[in-house]
């Protein structure tokens, strides 16, 4: 399900769009949010990638962990989990600043 053309949903309400990997699988988006339906620090992770993401025109992504193929066992335990360019950045709270940081720090890969 793409929401718009930075946004991509995937396999976060069980339909077809669902992801084949870890997070080690190749992707566009900078940002990864991983979490798990019903998940109240989802949401609030959510908007605040949502607005980073928007601010400095960066894609992003959001996975089900029940969806990825043998996620880290300590994973489960940090919901929501924030990924840039595929590395672990944050769990549980995402800050902006601490994201802005990242994402402009962080070398934009060959295929984004």
């Amino acid at each position: 399900m793409v929401l718009n053309e930075r946004h991509t949903v995937v396999g976060m309400d069980n339909t077809s769009d669902t992801t084949s990997g870890g997070a080690d699988r190749s992707s566009a988006a900078r940002i990864t949010l991983v979490g798990r339906p019903g998940c109240h620090l989802c949401k609030m992770a959510r908007e605040v990638i949502r607005g980073v993401a928007e601010d400095l025109d960066v894609t992003w992504e959001e996975v089900s962990i029940l969806d990825l193929r043998d996620p880290d066992p300590l994973w489960w335990e940090q919901l929501p989990i924030t990924l840039v360019d595929g590395e672990q950045h944050d769990y549980w709270r995402v800050s902006a600043s601490r994201l802005r940081a990242a994402l402009a720090s962080a070398p934009t890969p060959a295929h984004a």
